[in-house]
């Protein structure tokens, strides 16, 4: 069963969506690794202007490649939410991935955006 997902960067009013495979299983070790490697060649390249411009077009490349499973009609770039995601991942400035799940006041008015969610306790994550 598709699970649909955002993924959101501070800094950066895009929205990415993936229409499958967006449970916390599946996308935590694959944004998490991507995040820290991204970090990590940030820091070593001493780059840091337009960061979450980069970010985002960095993960709908490299994640895109690892969550669409070779099916890109999957992944999408919008300024709008979408009523029907399962999960929104949010990726801090600290370097940090957060997980939220949409309430009804989400699925009545996607706009809240994350004001619409609740987070999920970090020791599921």
């Amino acid at each position: 069963m598709p699970t649909p997902c955002h993924i959101l960067v501070e800094g950066n009013p895009v929205i990415i969506y993936a229409s499958r495979n967006g449970t916390p299983n599946k996308v935590l070790p694959i944004l998490n690794r991507f995040i820290e490697k991204f970090w990590q060649e940030r820091e070593v390249s001493g780059e840091n202007r337009d960061t979450p411009g980069c970010l985002v077009a960095q993960i709908v490349v490299r994640f895109g490649y690892e969550i669409c499973e070779d099916d890109f009609s999957n992944l999408r770039v919008n300024v709008t939410y979408d009523p029907y995601v399962e999960y929104l991942y949010w990726v801090s400035s600290a370097h940090h991935v957060s997980v939220w799940v949409p309430e009804a006041s989400y699925r009545s008015n996607p706009s809240l955006g994350l004001k619409g969610c609740r987070e999920l306790v970090k020791e599921l994550q």
